[in-house]
């Protein structure tokens, strides 16, 4: 089974130095039948003018991971963490007892990236951070394992259950995933447009799986989408 979550359905903010999209309940957007997916919380996309960001502020007890699409993030967080992040690249972060960060747009063009949210397998971890490139090539035209609960393939851990991969398709590219039996999975569409299992995607979509073995992502134009492996 396949339901789809339409890019225009999302919630929306914006607040002049950044646009926000929701594709599950978050900050003013309040949607009880969309709080989320599994231990999957927020998939927030977000645009933010050069010069703007968010200025330093907390969290407690969530996975946090940073999926840039273009321009940079200047990170900085309370753990000693710092650093830039651009697109190809994907920063966790484990809130757990709790952490100070701020991300301002480190660069002179518009930042666009996906933050994401994943409820952790306790409360109370030890705050961490850690970023990792992953180049397109290891992404291209396949589903590459870019966050896990084993960090397996050198990927960064999370701690849950849950696996993340990224995929960049050319058009006609066509990248297939099996879920194993008792498996869900969210597919989000991060740019272009696909089909998946035949079903139509554009930019922003974010589809439901459960009761599927097979995921056969087509691309009809250039492009990037996120599959999260969930129990």
């Amino acid at each position: 089974m396949m339901t789809i979550r339409p890019a225009e359905a999302r919630g929306h903010a914006n607040h002049g130095w950044l646009d926000s999209h929701h594709t599950f309940s978050f900050g003013g957007y309040y949607d009880p039948n969309n709080m989320g997916f599994r231990a999957l919380r927020v998939i927030n996309e977000d645009r933010v003018t050069a010069g703007e960001g968010f200025d330093t502020h907390p969290h407690r007890d969530m996975e946090i991971i940073t999926y840039p699409l273009s321009g940079a993030i200047a990170h900085r967080d309370s753990t000693g963490g710092t650093g830039l992040l651009r697109a190809g690249e994907v920063q966790r972060m484990t809130a757990g007892t709790g952490v100070q960060h701020s991300e301002m747009n480190g660069s002179d063009e518009e930042l666009h990236f996906l933050q994401i949210w994943i409820i952790p397998e306790r409360r109370g971890l030890k705050p961490g951070y850690e970023q990792k490139l992953f180049p397109e090539s290891e992404r291209q035209g396949r589903w590459r394992v870019v966050a896990s609960q084993d960090a397996r393939e050198g990927s960064l851990t999370v701690h849950q259950d849950v696996s993340l991969h990224s995929t960049l398709l050319s058009a006609g590219e066509r990248a297939e995933y099996t879920l194993a039996p008792g498996r869900h999975a969210w597919l989000q569409m991060a740019r272009g447009k696909a089909t998946l299992n035949g079903v139509e995607l554009k930019a922003g979509d974010g589809v439901a799986v459960s009761d599927e073995s097979k995921l056969v992502l087509t691309a009809t134009e250039p492009t990037e989408a996120l599959l999260f492996d969930l129990a």
